[in-house]
């Protein structure tokens, strides 16, 4: 029997994009195409499948290898985005931002409030 799986949970299993609900974004905005015409999250996949999808890092063409348990999934997809197009990338920030701010940098945490409390009580 052949597993049937959605577009999104596929893309997002072979980790094109951070969670699931980034890839169900990227096909409702039109960023994955199969045969240049955009794709509705809930598409069923099929083996031999080319799909255009278009990150925030790059733009990939994949050819659907297999379907899988989620475990595996990083082996069962084929990269055959065209060399010239890799030229155009630069990789110089990560891939994926997370929102969470850097350590040490911007509000003062309570620890360090009470310290500066102390500090101006101390007067």
């Amino acid at each position: 029997m052949e597993e049937k799986l959605r577009i999104d949970k596929y893309l997002w299993a072979i980790r094109l994009f951070k969670t699931r609900s980034q890839a169900g974004d990227a096909c409702d905005n039109g960023k994955v195409k199969l045969n240049g015409n955009n794709v509705k999250a809930s598409k069923t996949v099929s083996i031999g499948d080319v799909y255009d999808v278009k990150t925030e890092a790059r733009k990939w063409v994949i050819k659907v290898a297999g379907l899988f348990a989620y475990s595996e999934a990083i082996k069962y997809y084929e990269d055959i985005t065209p060399p010239e197009a890799l030229d155009k990338i630069t990789f110089d920030a990560p891939s994926f931002h997370t929102g969470k701010r850097l350590s040490k940098i911007g509000r003062p945490t309570k620890r360090d409030k009470r310290d500066i409390d102390e500090f101006l009580s101390e007067e």
